[in-house]
């Protein structure tokens, strides 16, 4: 019999929108670690490809169904064409839904992935940081030298909040939808105890090094102070032998 055979094809395919639905949209999923996010939107867009792939099935028993209820007696037409705009409903609905599951995953993945790609430019920041207050930590010379180093440093830490602001925020969106939240959480505290300390310890050199600087220049001053008192010293003295001068004369002088 048509009609049978025609309710058993509704039939199976409603069984699959059913399975697809619990399967992949009625499941509590919880995403713990990177690779299990990854094999959550793997196996999404698996699931989306067959539902469109099922498209072809659907259209078939559509046209099956228009045709026999074409050629049919009207007692059979209402229950069969009842049944096909349930089973065509569904199918569009579970597809929408596969649909915006997916592409919400993948911004979701994409999301951790940024996320991933600003610690480590910020990182890479912390770890030029570190290398120059190691640099500077017993730096010998004069008052330029010292100088050069502190611009240098100054130079470093001009540098813009936006790649923090945006940790921020993309830490935000993920725990806030309770993904990857134990790793996000553990990864931001390291960072921004890394952070405030280099922080820290770059202001505390800042302000060495402008000590030092000024310590430096105080010395230079009184060494260019010595020189001019010696130069002076020493065409007084030159003079004293160009005039035959005998150092008993000029007792003060020669003390």
């Amino acid at each position: 019999d048509k009609t049978v055979s025609l309710r058993k094809d509704l039939s199976e395919m409603h069984e699959w929108i059913t399975q697809a639905e619990e399967e992949y949209l009625e499941r509590d999923f919880e995403y713990k670690t990177p690779d299990e996010l990854q094999k959550a939107v793997e196996e999404l867009k698996r699931a989306k490809e067959e539902a469109m792939q099922k498209e072809v099935k659907v259209k078939l028993i559509t046209d099956s169904v228009n045709n026999f209820i074409a050629k049919a007696p009207p007692a059979a037409h209402e229950a069969l064409k009842k049944e096909l705009d349930v089973l065509i409903t569904s199918y569009q609905r579970l597809c929408s839904r596969l649909n915006g599951k997916c592409k919400t995953l993948e911004e979701v993945w994409s999301c951790w992935r940024e996320l991933l790609s600003y610690l480590d430019a910020e990182n890479k920041w912390l770890n030029e940081i570190e290398l120059k207050l190691k640099a500077t930590e017993n730096i010998q010379g004069g008052a330029e030298e010292i100088s050069e180093s502190l611009d240098s440093l100054e130079r470093l830490m001009r540098h813009p909040e936006e790649n923090r602001n945006q940790i921020r925020e993309l830490a935000q969106t993920l725990t806030d939808g309770g993904i990857l939240d134990e790793l996000i959480n553990e990864k931001l505290e390291k960072f921004n105890a890394r952070w405030e300390e280099l922080q820290q310890e770059a202001v505390r050199r800042q302000k060495s090094l402008e000590q030092s600087i000024q310590s430096a220049q105080e010395t230079d001053k009184t060494l260019r102070l010595i020189q001019e008192s010696l130069g002076v010293i020493d065409k007084q003295l030159a003079a004293y032998i160009a005039d035959r001068v005998d150092a008993a004369q000029v007792p003060q002088e020669a003390q």
